[in-house]
């Protein structure tokens, strides 16, 4: 794990462990839903639906159009649905039964804009009959009253404005009268007035009495053809087509809470599912898994496959002997395998034995006749040179001060989504106080279709790629040439300031110089001579130190430089005169100036 995934903010739900964790409690889920198949079946055959009677009926609407989008028929089962309707029906069948819960048994369906289907249940198919012939009866019988009374009420309106047309119509014929009797001196355009007034109201009241009387012989076509088309009758029941309806519901049901009571299990117990959340919450690399032991099959399968994950971790173990410990969290049978096991391994390369402090483990027994010493832990010595494989537990109320007498070093042997996240963290709490590392985590019965990375990428002290170094054997490295010491000067009192030399003149010191060439004493032609005292030969080591320790040299001021006459403006324009010679200056006149 880098540093950039632990910084990286955790989700609140982890999508894909949740999805590992539901697939892992498969058995839950399915016997949830077996059990609500199960249960609708026995729903079906104990629990029967009771006698149901269908009847249609025909509705002619005096206002139908084609245009009609069903709100009429919609209009027609809601005033079924009504404690009106249900209190007639109940008059008709003589029970004392409350409407509110009558209208629970029966109920209605607008098929076409002007065919409504109604459904009743009944106790019996006789009183399922009744109900629905009583209900149809009830609602065909307040259908035509309302609208008789509509059209009752249609005709009154129009005789009334029949009687206030002719109520006016009996001063206007007054005044006719009136202005007919003068003769001559009526006045025409008066009587105009009054003859059209009279012929309108006379038209009026003509036609009102002519709606009365159309009105008053009601809607005999609604009257008519509202009636029931097709009489009560039972529905024919299959029970093989309840059964299966009833059980495919509680298949449906019985899958929907198992599958729900999985995921908030999975939620609220905190179990990690996955590799790198188990590696990361035990600080140590997934090293190998175990599928899950079978009970009955492909026994020799998972003795195969067990014994390859047992070579694999005694090459991961150190090689020079030592104590490791196999301590176990939730898969016990598998541990103890493990170690008679991994013991066999090494029996053959030294002494072996078995620290046995795994309850209910049965090491003796795994161990047969091999050649392996099986050791309970308080029998087992301190001291022991030869190899010792222990086998402990770490399931809760673990004794944590005796782990360090099981082994130096530890594999853990967790079971998928055994412990939770706390557990995991007191594990690798506790195993790092008593200074036992961990080499790496053996999985039981992890998720088949889990690829998700269980190696740490920090702590190379507990990875399997830091203990290559010890494993393997030391590559020599050549050792460096020494180089001969140089002699040190004799200190002197009150050294001052050392000087420092530039790179390349200390460079050039320090490179070798070619060796005198021999000088021959007494040459054969010529004579010998006598020679003077020879001084002795100072190396080059003693004069770089000398230069290094010699006092600083006082640094001359630099020579000044006369300055240069000024030359003045005018001189220029007298630049035909001849030039004048001038005394020589001497070196007082030139340290004034």
């Amino acid at each position: 794990m880098t540093s950039a995934e632990k910084t990286k903010s955790e989700p609140l739900i982890d999508l894909q462990r949740l999805v590992v964790s539901i697939r892992r409690r498969r058995r839950l889920w399915t016997a949830t839903a077996l059990l609500g198949l199960i249960a609708g079946g026995l729903v079906a055959m104990l629990l029967p639906s009771p006698p149901t009677a269908v009847a249609q009926i025909l509705v002619i609407h005096p206002d139908d159009s084609p245009t009609d989008s069903g709100t009429l028929m919609r209009t027609d089962v809601a005033v079924l649905k009504t404690t009106k309707t249900a209190g007639e029906a109940l008059k008709k069948l003589n029970s004392t039964q409350p409407p509110e819960e009558f209208l629970k048994d029966y109920d209605g369906l607008g098929l076409t804009n002007n065919v409504l289907q109604l459904t009743v249940k009944g106790k019996t198919k006789e009183e399922a009959l009744a109900r629905a012939q009583a209900i149809s009866d009830a609602f065909i019988a307040e259908y035509i009253g309302r609208n008789q009374a509509a059209a009752a009420a249609q005709q009154k309106a129009l005789l009334d404005q029949r009687n206030q047309a002719q109520n006016e119509l009996t001063p206007i014929e007054a005044s006719i009268v009136t202005e007919e009797a003068k003769g001559r001196n009526a006045n025409p355009a008066q009587l105009e007035r009054l003859y059209s007034r009279r012929a309108e109201l006379t038209s009026k009241i003509s036609d009102y009495d002519g709606r009365a009387q159309e009105a008053g012989i009601g809607t005999p076509k609604v009257a008519a053809g509202t009636q029931i088309v097709d009489a009560p009758r039972i529905l024919p029941r299959s029970l093989l087509k309840t059964l299966g309806t009833d059980m495919g519901i509680g298949l449906a049901l019985g899958l929907f809470a198992g599958l729900g009571l999985a995921a908030i299990t999975s939620v609220v117990k905190d179990r990690p599912v996955l590799r790198r959340e188990i590696s990361r919450h035990l600080g140590a690399s997934v090293i190998a898994q175990l599928p899950k032991p079978p009970r009955f099959l492909r026994r020799s399968r998972a003795a195969t496959r067990r014994q390859r994950v047992a070579a694999t971790l005694v090459r991961a173990v150190s090689q020079e002997g030592g104590s490791v410990s196999l301590l176990d969290l939730g898969a016990r049978q598998v541990t103890a395998e493990l170690a008679v096991d991994m013991a066999r391994e090494l029996a053959g390369k030294g002494p072996v034995s078995l620290v046995d402090d795994l309850p209910k483990a049965n090491l003796r027994q795994l161990a047969g006749d091999a050649p392996i010493q099986v050791l309970d832990r308080v029998d087992a010595p301190v001291e022991r040179k030869d190899r010792r494989i222990g086998v402990g537990s770490i399931e809760p109320g673990t004794a944590w001060t005796d782990l360090e007498f099981l082994g130096e070093e530890t594999i853990l042997v967790v079971r998928t989504a055994h412990a939770n996240t706390e557990w995991l963290h007191t594990v690798a709490r506790q195993l790092a106080d008593r200074r036992i590392p961990i080499i790496g985590v053996v999985l039981v019965d992890p998720d088949p279709r889990d690829h998700t990375d269980g190696t740490l990428w920090d702590g190379l002290h507990t990875a399997l790629r830091g203990r290559a170094g010890a494993v393997a054997e030391p590559v020599p490295v050549p050792a460096r040439p020494v180089a001969p010491a140089r002699p040190v000067a004799p200190a002197r009192v009150a050294a001052p300031e050392r000087k420092v030399l530039p790179e390349r003149q200390v460079a050039a010191e320090r490179r070798p110089r070619p060796a005198p060439k021999p000088v021959e004493m007494f040459p054969e032609e010529t004579p010998v001579r006598r020679l003077s005292t020879v001084a002795p030969v100072e190396t080059d080591a003693e004069r770089t130190v000398e230069r290094v320790l010699e006092p600083p040299r006082e640094k001359k001021a630099p020579r000044r430089r006369p300055p240069t006459p000024y030359k003045r403006p005018e001189d220029h324009d007298n630049a035909d005169q001849p030039t004048k010679r001038f005394s020589p200056v001497s070196p007082d006149n030139a340290e004034a100036l």
